[in-house]
């Protein structure tokens, strides 16, 4: 379908789906045995595959970036900097006011946030 084969193409469509349903954003293992959940799995297979092939997959994070849960969304915005630094600025200032929420995860630390307080955050670190 997008010309990196048919069992690739069905991963990232299925890891796009996870990270658009999401409702925990997490970038590591988390809780004390550093687990792995499902949609930071998902997030790293987009990852990756937006380093193989940035060209392909754009549109999938960019379809994200519109449709995807306020984390599903965070984690596009993430995933646009490695490829695109200005549309990932313009992606966390258009979400800045934005009050949906979902849960973090750092370590063993559990938070929540607005989409708004974490694009915040984003845009004074970079």
């Amino acid at each position: 379908m997008f010309g990196i084969g048919k069992k690739r193409d069905r991963e990232i469509r299925d890891a796009v789906e996870e990270l658009a349903r999401a409702d925990t954003l997490a970038f590591g293992g988390v809780g004390f045995a550093g687990t792995l959940l499902p949609v930071t799995e998902a997030y790293g297979t987009v990852e990756a595959a937006l380093t193989e092939r940035p060209d392909v997959v754009r549109g999938h994070v960019d379809r994200l970036l519109a449709h995807g849960s306020p984390a599903g969304r965070a984690y596009a915005a993430t995933l646009l900097e490695r490829v695109d630094p200005l549309a990932a600025r313009a992606a966390w200032a258009a979400m800045r006011d934005d009050p949906g929420e979902f849960n973090t995860f750092s370590g063993c630390l559990m938070g929540r946030s607005s989409l708004g307080e974490y694009a915040a955050i984003r845009l004074a670190d970079a």
